[in-house]
C-alpha cells in the first residue's frame, strides 16, 4: 500500500511534458517514487513466497495494481 497515492499522482502528472495516459504516467511514477515501487515488489514477493501450496495469491501483480490505481485516477481527473 503506497501511502498519500492521491498526491504522488497529481505530482507525477505535473511531472509529465505530453497529455497524461495509462502508460506514461506508470513510467513516470516508478522514476519518481523508486522506494515505493520497490517497497510493492518486496510486499508482492512475500505474499507470493508465503502462499501455500493451491492458494490463491490475494494481492494483484505490483503492474497491474498501479496501472488499475492510475486508470482510476485518471477518470476521476476526467469527471472533475
Amino acid at each position: 500500500m503506497i501511502i498519500n497515492l492521491d498526491e504522488k499522482f497529481k505530482k507525477t502528472q505535473e511531472q509529465l511534458d505530453e497529455k497524461p495516459n495509462e502508460q506514461n504516467m506508470f513510467n513516470k511514477f516508478i522514476d519518481l517514487y523508486p522506494t515505493e515501487w520497490k517497497q510493492l515488489k518486496i510486499t508482492f514477493s512475500k505474499f507470493n513466497r508465503s502462499k501455500q501450496f493451491g492458494k490463491t495469491i490475494p494481492l494483484p501483480k505490483p503492474e497491474q495494481q498501479i496501472r488499475k490505481q492510475i486508470r482510476a485516477w485518471l477518470i476521476t481527473q476526467v469527471l472533475n
